[in-house]
């Protein structure tokens, strides 16, 4: 069942009726202002940091679901009738209803009772606003005598303690409305340097700032009592729950269309104020209204609207790709791009199910989000490395969460994530070879962000190595620490009460829990270093890091390989997890896809066998589950990946993040058919057609979708924010099509399905664009190259003379019968 369509040509997701099976949501902003608004205006705004810099509440798991927003009333004077042009919160039938969410933009129209209303929202490059651009048409063949209320909640910055601390928050708010703007100064008197404003194009009739005022004290959204009775009070707030509404007057004659706008902004002074009077401990509005007068003008508005649009275009013109499968065109070229650098701004901080108190940006989350975005902002992508090697300890190891507004690394999550700093090594790999850019390597990078500690990052690179191999256990494996990718699998940590802290455990023999996982990992990240310092010209760290990786893949294979697939770790114990002689939970989809990503059994057999068992164990129509059977007791030496039932998040679920490694993995081993098939199998444009199951968006990646031992199969959750976004792109750009960057040049090695006849890319890498064009001659993977008509003898395109605008490139692809 769809609840909506694919436009290609606006590069927007339309939907067409609000009751969606759960709120389906869109990103506003992409630099310091950011929203989250969802398919009927549900969401909240916030400058760069979710929780320390929210402008707009809004209340997760509430019934009904999304409360909180930008909310629009419209009332017909004439008949005391109201309604939302949203839908919610008022939730009255409409007469028709889309919402169209595009790239950066949502717009929601609706008719009722002879009434079109369209509202656009969107946040302005370069700008820390957003606009509401309202449209309303008088459809009857009469006057239509309106008034429009909009409307805002607002949060008290803090978002954890404005959810808390009532007991002095219900003391501290203040607004003050001048000139036709609300100004939100709670804190104002603390900080001096940093408030909120609301205001309007059109001239305020009246206006709130005190909840209770508008709503009243036992009304909700969907019934202000200020709207019901068609005016507001021009309440003050002084404490309590301060909030912005607008009351306009719209009186449109038959076929007459008025337009409206309303900004909601942040504004930072520069620096502390003294204040020696009270017109200046107000606020310092002065720096706000040029931006008012500014964006309050249509013309200003469209322009604005166009140049984002621009913004957009050229991020995404940097790779697209004609294929002839139209799921794969659409992802590839609009969706899954957009959703990386959702991810690239947002982490796992800010989402539908992500509250933006508990998480800032992730260690491993963002450092493998690069992947996705580093060929559309590379300059971004090379401060964001810089950003997280700066919260790297002096041992190499990592905090596993930092705060994007502070740039601190979050204690009360800590560190000892044993896989997160061979995280780091992957993403500066990844971003030399879409850039060439060797000079990053000597960025002088602090450890734990403390002055004085600031060493190259080249040498970063190098603690995150040595962090691994000074920590292995009884069989030579790594320590997994309190875990590692799954975070839920807890062997050494566990909690004996709710609510005590993790405490390490070295079990009953003195031994301590190791990962396999780590261990392909390792393999994977030495050869990374070692291919990097060949490009370095550096010998012996060449010799260095490919002995690592040649020590430690025995290591994996001799006590990794459990006859069928890879073991997972060994636990506290000493007792292999992920094994056929485990009762429950024998295998896992992690090591398999990690150990043949690193090339750990290509030459032996054991590749092709690990796989065979995912296809047979783990693969579901869903997808691939993350281990099975699924857990169906809580088990203290596993921890909390057994506190979940089974098939719901990492305890047998469709984990999607980690589906890519398998597609990768087939790839690897000339399945072409197989990894696509794997791909189509959690494509959410795919996934559209089941939308009454899926549940979540089908424009982006959810982060699980339940398994087969689970009740409610194939329904989606955690959607937008989740390293499945970046591991796709690279699975499906990367392998499938095989158009990947290297250090010395772009790769051009397909492996796509038999039934593909020809794929054409254009691909800009390094400031040149590759008008690449694949041919398939026969069966098979077999590759012949062509630059500009002459044959080259490897699939690696050499980099041509500078100056160079485009290269042309062919490849053959099969051997011909």
């Amino acid at each position: 069942m769809r609840y909506g369509y694919f436009d290609d040509k606006t590069r927007e997701y339309v939907i067409t009726r609000p009751d969606t099976p759960l709120p389906w949501f869109n990103y506003l902003g992409c630099e310091e202002y950011f929203g989250l608004i969802s398919h009927t205006a549900g969401g909240y705004s916030f400058y760069k940091d979710a929780r320390l810099r929210r402008l707009i509440r809004y209340r997760y798991n509430n019934a009904p679901m999304d409360i909180g927003g930008r909310y629009i009333y419209l009332r017909d004077k004439a008949t005391g009738t109201y309604w939302s042009p949203t839908w919610m919160p008022v939730r009255r039938q409409l007469d028709t209803f889309t919402c169209r969410h595009g790239i950066g933009t949502t717009t929601i129209a609706s008719t009722f009772v002879g009434i079109s209303a369209e509202v656009l929202y969107f946040v302005p490059m370069g700008q820390n606003l957003e606009i509401w651009r309202l449209r309303v048409k008088n459809l009857r063949d009469t006057p239509a005598n309106l008034m429009s209320f909009a409307s805002v909640e607002f949060c008290l910055w803090d978002a954890n303690d404005d959810a808390t601390n009532f007991q002095r928050n219900y003391n501290v708010g203040e607004v003050e409305v001048l000139d036709n703007v609300i100004y939100h100064k709670t804190e104002y008197r603390e900080r001096r340097n940093h408030f909120a404003y609301f205001t309007s194009s059109a001239p305020m009739k009246a206006f709130d700032t005190q909840r209770e005022n508008f709503l009243g004290v036992f009304n909700g959204w969907d019934s202000p009592q200020a709207v019901a009775k068609g005016a507001c009070s021009n309440s003050i707030a002084h404490g309590w729950a301060p909030v912005g509404v607008i009351q306009s007057e719209l009186i449109l004659a038959p076929g007459e269309e008025r337009e409206v706008i309303f900004l909601l902004g942040y504004m930072e002074n520069p620096n502390e104020e003294k204040f020696e009077d009270q017109a200046k401990q107000v606020i310092n509005k002065s720096r706000a209204l040029p931006l008012i007068k500014q964006f309050t003008q249509a013309g200003e508005v469209q322009s604005a609207l166009e140049n984002l649009h621009h913004y957009w275009d050229a991020l995404f013109s940097r790779f697209q790709v004609t294929t002839p499968d139209e799921h794969a065109n659409r992802m590839i070229n609009i969706w899954n791009a957009y959703q990386c650098m959702v991810t690239f701004n947002m982490s796992r901080s800010a989402s539908g199910f992500e509250t933006g108190i508990g998480r800032g940006m992730g260690f491993r989350d963002s450092t493998q989000d690069l992947f996705g975005f580093v060929h559309m902002v590379p300059e971004r992508a090379r401060q964001r490395l810089l950003d997280i090697a700066a919260t790297q300890l002096e041992t190499g190891g990592a905090y596993h969460q930092y705060q994007p507004l502070t740039k601190r690394g979050n204690d009360a999550v800590g560190s000892n994530f044993n896989d997160d700093p061979l995280w780091l090594i992957l993403s500066v790999c990844a971003y030399i070879k879409e850039t060439g850019d060797r000079g990053v390597l000597d960025e002088l990078v602090s450890y734990d962000s403390k002055p004085g500690s600031e060493q190259p990052l080249y040498e970063h690179l190098q603690r995150a190595i040595q962090y691994i191999l000074e920590r292995t256990g009884p069989h030579g494996l790594p320590l997994i620490g309190r875990a590692d990718w799954n975070d839920c699998l807890n062997l050494n940590c566990f909690s004996s009460e709710p609510g005590e802290s993790f405490q390490t455990t070295t079990g009953k023999d003195g031994k301590v829990a190791e990962s396999v996982f780590i261990g392909g990992m390792l393999v994977l990240a030495a050869h990374e270093m070692a291919e990097l310092a060949d490009y370095l010209g550096n010998k012996k760290d060449v010799d260095f890091y490919n002995k690592v990786a040649a020590d430690m893949e025995p290591i994996v294979t001799s006590h990794g390989w459990d006859g069928e697939w890879f073991r997972r770790a060994y636990d506290d114990y000493g007792n292999p997890v992920g094994s056929a002689t485990c009762k429950e939970g024998q295998i896992f989809i992690e090591p398999q896809g990690m150990c043949v990503m690193a090339g750990i059994g290509l030459k032996d057999g054991k590749a092709e066998k690990a796989l065979q068992s995912v296809e047979k164990r783990l693969a579901t129509e869903h997808g691939i589950v993350v281990n099975n059977p699924g857990y169906t007791q809580y088990y203290l030496h596993l921890g909390e990946i057994s506190s979940y039932p089974p098939g719901y998040k990492e305890n047998g679920s469709v984990f999607c993040h980690t589906n890519p490694w398998i597609m990768i993995s087939e790839t690897k081993l000339g399945h072409g058919d197989k990894a696509f098939d794997y791909y189509k199998r959690i494509c959410p444009s795919v996934r559209e057609a089941i939308s009454e199951v899926h549940r979540t968006e089908p424009y982006v990646y959810a982060q699980t979708i339940a398994g087969k031992e689970a009740p409610t199969k194939g329904e989606a959750k955690n959607s937008w924010l989740t390293g499945t976004a970046a591991w796709n792109f690279v699975a499906i750009t990367q392998y499938i099509l095989g158009i990947r960057p290297t250090f010395t040049g772009l790769s051009v090695q397909p492996v796509f399905p038999e039934s593909w006849k020809e794929v054409t890319a254009s691909r800009l890498f390094r400031d040149v664009k590759y008008d690449i064009h694949i041919q398939r001659v026969g069966p098979g993977n077999a590759v012949e190259t062509f630059v500009e008509g002459r044959k080259i003898e490897t699939p690696v395109i050499p980099l041509p003379p500078p100056g160079t605008a485009c290269v042309k490139v062919e490849v053959k692809v099969g051997s011909p019968k």
